[in-house]
């Protein structure tokens, strides 16, 4: 079969085609022949050895997934041979409050993931593919996706008519503006390009920002807002953008941190901009089995069709890593693997 494997902390370079033995289904597993995977910035904080948990041995990489299943084991029961499939992101989170137990592993960090041809594993770990897709688009919902969805709906509990600022056009920003805008929310979108925002804009972004040309972006976000501030802000930047997202906030508002663009490091917060506005400030990593069900409905639904910046065949797997780590993407990044 054929795969690539990375050895946490070798970096890019580390990432090398191999050949893997073929294995059945055990009782309850199913075989998933992959057809599209795309790539998070969790991928490469793994291939520089910042991921929690990993491995000391090699291991393929990836956890978005979209493929058919070519074998089932003979305990199987969600599942059949031909019907198509994604990869949950934390396979032992079906449902509930998040617990340290149900995000200890994941596909492509503490087990083999998806950049292969195959994929065996329990059918515990897979949610039916949205009909209304691709394989290609399909292969974005399980990690950005999802925490977009994640973000908008369960942590920040958003309704229609209520206002949201997206950090940034990367695949879990651009996911929370499509959504956003099917669930009839006021979006504000920033980013360092004209050009992207052009390119939000036409995906139905109701405000954007250059933050380069307007560094203190913040106060724009409330010119545009007569004043209030937003109902969430989907932050991605870490510490360099916190501070701002949370003077963009409204009264009661939440600020979901999904992300550390900007960096990990220290950053200084001011404990009466959370008291005096009765702010929220959330942390979201992915979501459940039963989050990405729900968004898998919502895409069918609404016909959301993810952005996709640039599809790289099997082969050049090393080369979509190197584009992710370039910046310069406009939305997911997939890796056709038929």
């Amino acid at each position: 079969m054929k795969a690539y494997q990375i050895l946490a902390g070798t970096g890019i370079a580390g990432l090398k085609r191999v050949e893997r033995p073929e294995r059945s289904p055990d009782a309850h597993e199913v075989k998933v022949r992959i057809d599209a995977t795309s790539l998070n910035h969790r991928d490469l904080s793994f291939a520089k050895g910042q991921f929690y948990n990993p491995p000391s041995y090699p291991i393929i990489p990836l956890v978005d997934g979209c493929g058919e299943i070519i074998a089932v084991g003979n305990a199987v029961t969600r599942f059949k041979i031909g019907d198509r499939v994604i990869t949950s992101y934390y396979p032992r989170w079906v449902d509930g409050a998040l617990s340290s137990s149900k995000t200890a592993i994941s596909f492509g960090a503490q087990f083999d993931g998806t950049l292969a041809g195959e994929v065996v594993a329990s059918e515990e770990f897979f949610t039916a593919a949205p009909i209304s897709l691709t394989p290609t688009q399909a292969s974005t919902l399980s990690c950005a996706g999802v925490t977009a969805w994640n973000a908008l709906f369960v942590a920040g509990a958003l309704k229609p008519g209520s206002s949201v600022l997206i950090l940034g056009t990367g695949g879990v920003s651009l996911w929370a503006l499509q959504l956003a805008k099917a669930a009839g929310l006021f979006a504000i979108v920033t980013s360092s390009s004209d050009e992207k925002l052009q390119r939000v804009k036409a995906l139905g972004a109701d405000g954007t920002i250059n933050y380069r040309t307007t560094p203190d972006w913040q106060d724009e976000v409330l010119r545009l807002t007569a004043g209030a501030g937003v109902d969430l802000v989907v932050e991605v930047g870490g510490e360099d953008t916190l501070a701002r997202s949370l003077k963009a906030a409204g009264v009661g508002a939440t600020v979901v941190v999904i992300g550390r663009v900007s960096g990990g490091g220290g950053v200084s917060i001011e404990p009466g901009m959370l008291i005096g506005g009765a702010k929220r400030l959330v942390g979201v990593t992915a979501g459940s089995r039963a989050m990405l069900e729900d968004l898998v409905r919502f895409v069918d639904v609404n016909r959301i069709v993810p952005t996709i910046d640039k599809v790289f065949p099997f082969d050049e797997a090393v080369a979509a890593y190197e584009y992710l780590q370039s910046g310069a993407h406009f939305g997911k990044i997939v890796i056709d693997a038929r």
